[in-house]
């Protein structure tokens, strides 16, 4: 069964008389005419236009021409949020670059596989940043980087912060050359901007934008590949229904390197004339300020963001009246706290929502103005052009009220999975249905609501976290024998990992801890540990994860 397409309340219109960008090639020029002279973002001391961000974001375009990068050339980014980030990113991608986001909180083993397997020619990173060093930790760890041929660094060059080491002066033994930004810049001004704009004007609708690698239930990340076109449309729509428009302030805690970062992120912003306030990392105690200091308008993110503010013992010492709106997803949201950003946190307009890389990140929007209930129970209505329908496991599309797998169907919709066709044909049916592996239900209104996962998939943090790679992980452990890892809800970051391990002998939460903490990002470390004799298993020898995560509920023994 479809539900009905989303009908916007009275939205603010984009800018008249100007036509969408076909691409994201056309995106800052788009905002410096539309918005001009309006804040565009403010970055530390750094406080740029729309017309200065297009300036810039043109300048690094041209860089990207000097440095060799072609058409459909795939160019890596592991680096924290910044004005660096989206220069970098939206500078390669106006000339026909694919961009490629790593998430920061990678080991260099983790970061290396990404950017070996999309075939990217060249990485954005950063040296110093909470005491890492990508750029250095990468190279040394002997992992194959692919195709890699340079490396530029945002910040924290070879000779200190803010300054950067010439053009290929650094080099590992037979690896990637290594370039500052700055020197970056400075060999792209020889480039005509007419050769920048004319490699612009070449980028099409139906080309490669960007490369999101999301992991499946093998444990196996997978490039999802959308296109220009689907991006800009996407969004266009999305801005329009929460309600994004010209003069909002928005504090941009979401990470550029997940697609609601970037996307409904930054380039959300571009489209609507909305002032960009990149966070490199969330610290309740500085958002508070920030919030104030620059009168922040809009905030997103997942519950545990609003949790930690709502929480604040020093919250009321500092004035959020200019929050207007809030949004959330990306694990189950109680009423209560929907209640709680309206009355404690003062934001009228609230917004939930469910998506999925595989769909550009959006599927479906909750009206700003729906009640409490109905904004913590779904995900609201499918956006214009987008179908919903819950199938049975048959494949038969079940009525309203029938719980089965969510899948959608429009124009935003993957064309597929990097060099995976067989994933591709897994995820994508023949008409152009995606299978999301979710299970959910419609109502009577057509409103969604996510009830569970086919995959095991869950969120921490508003990251997603994958069983099957973190029960590799404790599989090489000498001690274990056999693994399995399970979500289970917690208050303040939506869910956590829970482990049950079968061992040889003694081991204890605190080594196992330390030994993914190793080996994976924190947040896919498990919260905690449980040793059993068994692993719960039916006749066949198939794992019955749904008794464990009944147990991780604390619904059973």
């Amino acid at each position: 069964m479809s539900g009905p397409r989303q009908t916007p309340q009275v939205l603010p219109p984009l800018p008249p008389q100007l036509p969408l960008p076909a691409t994201l090639a056309g995106l800052p020029g788009y905002a410096a005419a539309a918005y001009g002279d309006r804040e565009a973002l403010a970055d530390g001391e750094v406080r740029w236009t729309f017309a200065r961000l297009a300036e810039e974001t043109a300048a690094s375009a041209r860089a990207a021409l000097a440095h060799g990068v072609r058409p459909g050339d795939r160019v890596a980014i592991w680096a924290p949020n910044s004005r660096h980030w989206i220069t970098a990113a939206l500078g390669a991608v106006g000339v026909g670059a694919v961009l490629v986001p790593v998430n920061t909180r990678y080991k260099p083993a983790e970061a290396a596989d990404i950017i070996r397997r999309s075939g990217a020619r060249v990485l954005f990173t950063e040296r110093g940043f909470l005491g890492t060093d990508y750029a250095r930790d990468l190279h040394a760890s002997g992992e194959d980087l692919g195709a890699l041929a340079s490396t530029v660094v945002l910040r924290g060059g070879a000779d200190g912060p803010g300054r950067a080491e010439g053009p290929g002066d650094s080099t590992g033994p037979g690896g990637p050359a290594v370039t500052g930004w700055d020197a970056y810049l400075r060999a792209g001004a020889a480039v005509p901007d007419a050769e920048r704009a004319a490699r612009a004007a070449a980028v099409r609708p139906g080309d490669l934008s960007d490369i999101l690698y999301t992991s499946g239930t093998t444990g196996r990340s997978k490039g999802v590949m959308t296109t220009h076109g689907q991006t800009v449309r996407l969004y266009a729509s999305w801005s329009g229904l929460v309600t994004l428009r010209p003069g909002d302030r928005y504090l941009l805690v979401n990470p550029f390197f997940h697609t609601f970062g970037y996307k409904a992120g930054v380039l959300a912003c571009l489209l609507r004339g909305v002032t960009m306030l990149p966070e490199a990392v969330y610290d309740t105690d500085r958002i508070l300020h920030r919030m104030a200091a620059e009168r922040v308008t809009c905030l997103m993110g997942p519950p545990t963001v609003f949790h930690g503010l709502i929480r604040h013992p020093d919250r009321a010492a500092h004035d959020l009246s200019a929050l207007r709106l809030a949004g959330t997803g990306a694990a189950s949201v109680p009423t209560s706290l929907v209640e709680e950003i309206r009355t404690e946190l003062g934001a009228p307009d609230v917004f939930t929502a469910y998506g999925l890389t595989e769909s550009g990140g959006v599927v479906s929007v909750c009206p700003t103005d729906a009640d409490a209930r109905t904004l913590a129970h779904t995900v609201g209505l499918p956006l214009p052009d987008t179908e919903v329908r819950i199938a049975g496991p048959l494949g038969e599309v079940l009525p309203a009220g029938e719980p089965g797998e969510v899948q959608v169907r429009g124009y935003h919709v993957t064309p597929g999975y990097l060099d995976d066709p067989g994933s591709t044909a897994d995820a994508v049916l023949p008409d152009g249905w995606l299978r999301t592996g979710d299970i959910g239900v419609l109502d009577a209104r057509g409103y969604l609501a996510i009830t569970d996962r086919l995959k095991d998939m869950y969120v921490v943090g508003g990251f997603n976290a994958y069983p099957a790679e973190v029960e590799n992980v404790l599989l090489t452990h000498p001690a274990i024998t056999d693994a399995a890892v399970v979500g289970a809800p917690d208050e303040r970051l939506g869910e956590i990992g829970v482990a049950y391990v079968v061992t040889t002998g003694p081991v204890t939460g605190a080594e196992l801890t330390a030994w993914t903490r190793e080996r994976l990002a924190n947040f896919k470390v498990p919260r905690r540990f449980t040793r059993l004799d068994e692993l719960p298993r039916n006749a066949g020898g198939k794992l019955l994860k749904t008794e464990l995560r009944r147990a991780a509920r604390g619904e059973s023994a």
